[in-house]
């Protein structure tokens, strides 16, 4: 370890004393009209071979400074607009500063050849409503992942567990060739695809298909990734294959295959492990760890996990899963876009819990410990497709259908013991659960947008519907005992079968009048209709004849349940090239109607409410944004907790619906604020969410001496929660010595929760303040360094003296080191520690939680063989603690422990087609 810091210090030490550092001023203007242009891409190459040396990009007054390190004595110098001809001038370094005072930039007239080469290079380029960054302008190690190179983008940040945010704000989808790739997950394509193969990253704000299609002003606060692939790489193979087993049988097999010609994509993707892991990743440093380098340490459920809504396992505990999924992507610009996709999974979970649950009442309290041992396996089918056909230039039919079939079945043990203050047994009970689950479901979307004009006005409808068809089978057999004065003891032993449908059904008509070049208005009819018709039979044990023939009309139900709603709405929208907001009024009217068959229970329910939206966006310059989002909603009850009828499913605590409740009416308000200079490579984000809910649908308790519980449900106001904060990022970035980024994120939360218990209304107000920072140290792609820590502040108080104020403080800090020397030697270590001081006594606290790697390229570094350390130091754990209005749980559960694994890595490329002029004429520079 020595020598490797020495040696990091002196080739640091040769670079800094060796190279020079240089400076270069100006100002980018209009030749015509002498205005500035702001945001114009300021870069120099090297003589020798091309590369990119630095950038930089003007600022609003049209300045620049671009400051670098070379050993070159002179470099070739480029100013590049959008619109407008590159400017190339040799600079020879003569001074340390070299000022070029006023650079003036012609239109351009036509495309040329020496521009279009040119513009294959540029680093960055700013548009109205796209940011572009050339790929190969960001150097990385030469087996980079996509994940990879989106770390080096300035602005882009990229956390443990894959979610990429730009300049603040989270990115929803990242797309290949402008299609979709696999499914909306984007750590799919981000994490096993080559940054090789990759010419451009376009990051745009996300739009729906009609505002792709109209032009409109995209309504999404959230960002899109398109991956262009190179010319010279889009036809051919692209494949990577890995096979890993370790100590205590831990394994893991992952494969991906993608064929790519021109528009056409057929992709191909597997999986098989037994330690918690998708197995679509190929990071050749922590890709056999469960979980993705073990991102989930405590305060966490560990275990299962899902893809676009797909389930691999039961999210707790240990997975072992398999799954295999088919992509397919065609296209032709203007004509037609298909893109359809299977997946198939399969999977056993298990998991041994301990959960103590103290329960706090107005007047004492009462502790449930309870004890379950869970065993289930699911297998599941889901397919997707999207067929989108422009007909004419002015009108476009889209369809997207998705069907899923899911099985399971599961086992489940409990063991619950109820006691008071005084540790007296109030009851007990043990349980267990076998069931079988069949679940279908089919989804389509279906969308006919045309154009009426080139002004904007366009007429359009879109039909949805969801039909979901659910049967299952169990068998539950449990005995409780209640002590005390009223000592009972009760024994079930029943069988139970599941047979609901539910169906529902959306049509939208809506029609958008511009008022003005900037301004429409938008009218919108939309009818929903749903129905739910659920069926649960239960029959007791019948010990006369060994048969479960007792039906049990207590615990039995069968329902209609119908939800009709018509929403008519207006909308004002405004759409400029740096204001654009919309207002919008909207008239919900709800009917209901319930019908019990065997409780001959009905009513009906109807709801009438005017809703309001708004959006505010001012586009300041161009690195500075501000939005206000504010938008009301209104969520019906549901038919179990409005029905009036007993559920004693859960004999300790028996729940009875309320047919008076009203509806929730939510109001949501964001505000956000952003600035980053691309030439400084510095940033914030100011950003908020506040929440407020009239006749929110709380629980009303009431508990008995015995610790039974009875709950129903009332409305109640003054819920609120709000979150906030503010993200600082700065890159520095000396030539190809070292690049860092530095983050800085403050948030915090507060909120406001209600509920009933034994007739006392508890308030509980919590507040968390959580300051975290992380640093990104790179140099020379040799050694990569990232240290992080956070620390949560965190407190809620009630209303009640008997209830307990909670004040507990959480640490959390990772020191992640990857060094890429000798050559072909690559050794990895991520270290995380986590102190949880919300957790009760009993339950270990803290956790050192250490991953290493070590691995080497051969083959000529199309294959790779790696040892990986899990757990290096054992310290792995899953407990966490959960707070509410009257409770505080302490939950521990089954954790991946330490194991060790060999892996073999083996990437399989092949591709057709000649290199673009472009990249010809640099090799036969080179040459």
């Amino acid at each position: 370890m020595r020598k490797i810091y020495l040696a990091f210090a002196f080739f640091t030490f040769l670079n800094i004393t060796t190279s020079q550092e240089y400076i270069i001023t100006g100002i980018i203007a209009d030749r015509d009209t002498g205005n500035p242009l702001e945001a114009a891409t300021v870069f120099n190459e090297s003589l020798k071979d091309s590369s990119l040396i630095s950038y930089t990009i003007s600022d609003k007054s049209g300045s620049f400074t671009l400051t670098f390190r070379s050993f070159e004595k002179a470099t070739n110098f480029f100013v590049t607009y959008n619109g407008y001809e590159t400017y190339k001038k040799k600079i020879t370094f003569s001074d340390k500063e070299i000022a070029l005072g006023k650079i003036l930039l012609t239109l351009q007239a036509e495309e040329l050849e020496a521009v279009n080469v040119v513009a294959d290079r540029v680093p960055i380029t700013i548009k109205k409503d796209t940011l572009e960054f050339n790929s190969d302008s960001f150097k990385t190690r030469p087996d980079a992942t996509v994940e990879d190179l989106l770390k080096k983008l300035p602005g882009v940040e990229v956390d443990s567990d894959g979610t990429i945010t730009v300049n603040g704000q989270e990115v929803k989808e990242v797309l290949v060739n402008g299609q979709r790739f696999f499914s909306s997950d984007a750590t799919i394509a981000t994490k096993s695809l080559p940054k090789d193969i990759i010419s451009k990253v376009q990051i745009t704000d996300s739009k729906t298909k009609k505002e792709e299609f109209t032009g409109q002003s995209s309504s999404s606060d959230t960002k899109t990734i398109n991956l262009t692939i190179k010319k010279d790489k889009n036809k051919g193979f692209l494949g990577r294959a890995a096979v890993g087993y370790g100590t205590d049988e831990r394994y893991q097999l992952n494969g991906l295959l993608n064929y790519f010609k021109d528009k056409t994509r057929l992709s191909l993707i597997a999986g098989s492990n037994n330690i918690n892991n998708p197995g679509f990743s190929f990071d050749e440093i922590f890709d056999m760890v469960g979980n993705g380098r073990g991102r989930r340490i405590s305060g966490s459920s560990g275990g299962g996990f899902s893809i676009n809504n797909l389930s691999f396992g039961f999210g707790e505990g240990i997975v072992t899963s398999n799954n295999l999924g088919v992509s397919y992507a065609d296209a032709e610009p203007g004509e037609y876009e298909i893109n359809g996709n299977y997946f198939y999974s399969d999977s056993d979970s298990y998991n041994d819990s301990k959960t103590v649950r103290e329960n706090i009442l107005p007047d004492g309290s009462f502790t449930t410990e309870s004890i379950s041992e869970f065993d289930g396996y699911t297998s599941s089918h889901q397919g997707s497709t999207t067929l989108q056909f422009d007909v004419t230039p002015t009108l476009r039919i889209t369809a997207q259908p998705t069907f899923s079939a899911n099985w399971t079945d599961a086992v489940d043990y409990d063991s619950t013991i109820t006691t008071n203050e005084t540790d007296e047994i109030l009851n007990q009970s043990i349980s267990k659960s076998l069931s079988h689950n069949k679940q279908y479901s089919f989804q389509n979307s279906l969308s006919v947008i045309k154009k009426l004009d080139t002004l904007g006005r366009n007429i359009s409808f879109e039909f949805s519907n969801e039909n979901l068809y659910n049967t299952a089978t169990s068998n539950f057999n449990s005995l409780r005992e209640v002590f005390g004065e009223n000592s009972s003891e009760e024994e079930l032993d029943q069988e139970s079968s599941i047979n609901n449908k539910n169906n529902s059904y959306s049509a939208q008509l809506g029609y958008r009048q511009p008022l003005s070049a900037n301004l429409a208005l938008e009218f919108k009819y939309q009818y929903n209709f749903a129905e739910r018709k659920n069926s649960k039979m239960v029959y007791d044990f019948n010990e006369n004849n060994g048969a479960y023939d007792i039906f049990n009309e207590t615990l039995s139900s069968r329902f209609i349940f119908e939800n009709i709603r018509q929403i008519p709405s207006i909308e004002l929208d405004s759409n400029t090239e740096k204001f654009d907001f919309n207002i919008g009024a909207r008239y919900v009217n709800t009917s209901l109607e319930n019908e019990d068959l065997l409780q001959e229970i009905t009513f009906d329910k109807d709801y009438k409410n005017l809703l309001f939206n708004a959006r505010l966006r001012y586009q300041i310059n161009k690195t500075k944004r501000i939005g206000m989002f504010y938008r009301s909603d209104v969520s019906v009850p549901q038919a179990s907790v409005l029905q009036p009828i007993e559920d004693v499913s859960n004999p300790l605590n028996i729940k009875t619906g309320n047919p008076n409740l009203s509806p929730t009416i939510s109001h949501r308000l964001n505000f956000n604020y952003s600035n980053y200079n691309w030439m400084e490579r510095s940033g914030f984000v100011v950003y908020s969410v506040l929440q407020m809910y009239d006749d929110q649908i709380i629980s009303v308790t009431q508990t008995t001496a015995d610790g039974l519980r009875r709950t129903t449900y009332t409305n109640q106001d003054g819920v609120y929660n709000f979150y906030g904060g503010v993200h600082l990022s700065k890159q520095i970035k000396k030539d190809s010595l070292f690049n860092v980024k530095l983050n800085i994120s403050p948030g915090m939360s507060l909120g406001r929760n209600v509920s009933l218990t034994n007739d006392q209304k508890i308030i509980s107000k919590y507040a968390t303040y959580t300051p975290g920072a992380s640093i990104n140290f790179n140099f020379k792609e040799i050694l990569e360094i990232e240290p992080g820590y956070s620390i949560s502040f965190n407190n809620t108080n009630y209303n009640i003296d008997n209830f307990k104020d909670v004040s507990f403080v959480s640490q959390n800090g990772s020191f992640v080191t990857t060094l890429y020397w000798p050559e072909n030697i690559i050794w990895g270590n991520d270290i995380k520690y986590t102190y949880n001081g919300n957790v009760g006594e009993g339950f270990k606290k803290d956790a050192l939680f250490w991953n290493m790697s070590l691995g080497m390229n051969i083959m000529k570094n199309k294959g790779s063989i790696k040892v990986l350390a899990y757990d290096l130091l054992n310290q792995n754990l899953n407990t966490r603690r959960t707070t509410g209005e009257t409770f505080i749980q302490d939950y521990q559960g089954t954790v991946l422990k330490q194991y060790f694994m060999f892996s073999f890595t083996y990437k399989f490329d092949q591709f057709g087609g000649k290199a673009p002029k472009s990249d010809r004429r640099r090799m036969y520079r080179r040459l």
